[in-house]
């Protein structure tokens, strides 16, 4: 199995995608949208708590300071290549 490439930059856009940003030179965007429902993940209906996203581990994944986060290989496997 290829290992994963780093996360090195994650924005947070208005349309509730992540820019994400890899080692290996790709670009891609995440869909966030179908995550955004209950109590918990429903704080990222906030726009400025949504920009607030961060990397964490060394670029090994990304989390909002409530500690949501998403899992790195579906940011990886189900985000679209810029």
């Amino acid at each position: 199995m290829m290992k994963r490439p780093d996360i090195i930059s994650v924005v947070g856009k208005p349309d509730k995608t992540l820019e994400l940003g890899y080692s290996n030179g790709e670009r891609r965007i995440f869909d966030v949208k179908p995550y955004i429902e209950g109590s918990w993940f429903g704080e990222l209906s906030d726009d400025s708590y949504f920009r607030s996203v961060h990397i964490i581990n060394g670029g090994k994944g990304i989390e909002w300071s409530n500690g949501q986060d998403i899992a790195p290989h579906e940011l990886y496997e189900l985000s679209i290549l810029l």
